[in-house]
């Protein structure tokens, strides 16, 4: 019974490895999956067992506990404006340090010694990722202009060039993508993970956006709790109409709003459909993937 119970799984991704041979799929990796050791383990062999099966897996990863734990221990203070880290000159030092030396290089020697083939790089390399400085305006009541806040050196996604990615692709290679942007002066800039991964999807035309996050995808709000990670029932599918409205009125919060922005941004540039996914259940892009009933909250067209 085991062994038909087996078989019927490999039955049941079959469609969807014959529908994905061939195709870009964007991962933003982040949260407790790149914390925890047995989930580390098994997110390089999920993307090992994608390449094998002819999907072109290209990663993109996050960083900020780690940023703000090498920041701890050089007696930097983390300051937050809006859920947004202001990045001085010091800061940004860190940050580059932490994502491209540190936490990138990480995912790209475990990959390796799983027996892939992964290439870390930063949005500098090649010009791959052209930041424009980000700004933040907060109200100050209808009879003023609002006040424009400086947060040094953090970005926004100006343009992404994809020939360094689509040359990789070509030679069989993993991409690994640290968020770190380069200006038109040449600076290094600090740019949401989520953000840079829903632009790169865009700009690949890719048939997936998967973001792997700490909640089970995007909650529909209960009547004491307006919050995105803690609502009553879990929402399987949402057009992007309809994520947008979820950030308008409240139903997402927090973490939950770059991460539906990211999504939006990618199927208006040419992504096919985008996955918000429990990064903490076992093999969950495998699941999503493969299965008939996925996991998660889709957003499609």
């Amino acid at each position: 019974m085991e062994e038909l119970t087996k078989a019927q799984i490999l039955i049941e991704a079959l469609p969807y490895i014959r529908k994905f041979y061939g195709k870009t799929i964007v991962i933003k990796y982040g949260g407790h999956a790149m914390v925890d050791q047995a989930l580390k383990e098994q997110f390089a062999l999920d993307i090992i067992l994608m390449k094998y099966v002819g999907i072109r897996p290209v990663i993109v990863h996050g960083g900020g506990p780690q940023i703000s734990h090498i920041m701890g221990r050089m007696n930097i203070k983390p300051t937050f404006i809006e859920g947004q880290r202001v990045t001085d000159e010091e800061t940004m030092s860190v940050v580059e340090m932490v994502l491209v030396g540190t936490v990138n290089k990480d995912i790209v020697g475990l990959i390796n010694r799983q027996g892939g083939r992964a290439v870390g790089l930063s949005g500098r390399d090649g010009n791959l990722i052209m930041a424009e400085k980000m700004k933040i305006y907060r109200y100050t009541g209808s009879e003023r202009p609002p006040e424009i806040i400086d947060i040094g050196r953090v970005g926004k996604v100006a343009n992404v060039n994809p020939e360094i990615l689509t040359a990789l692709e070509e030679k069989d290679f993993v991409p690994v993508i640290a968020p770190v942007g380069v200006g038109p002066d040449g600076q290094a800039y600090n740019i949401n993970a989520d953000l840079v991964a829903g632009s790169i999807a865009g700009r690949l035309a890719a048939e997936k956006l998967i973001l792997l996050t700490d909640v089970s995808g995007v909650m529909e709000a209960s009547s004491n709790d307006t919050g995105a990670t803690n609502g009553s029932r879990l929402i399987p599918s949402l057009t992007a109409s309809q994520a947008k409205k979820a950030i308008e009125d409240g139903t997402a919060t927090g973490g939950m709003i770059p991460k539906l922005k990211a999504c939006l941004k990618a199927l208006d540039n040419g992504a096919r459909k985008a996955h918000i996914i429990d990064g903490r259940k076992e093999h969950a892009i495998l699941l999503e993937l493969f299965t008939d009933s996925g996991i998660g909250t889709e957003i499609v067209p």
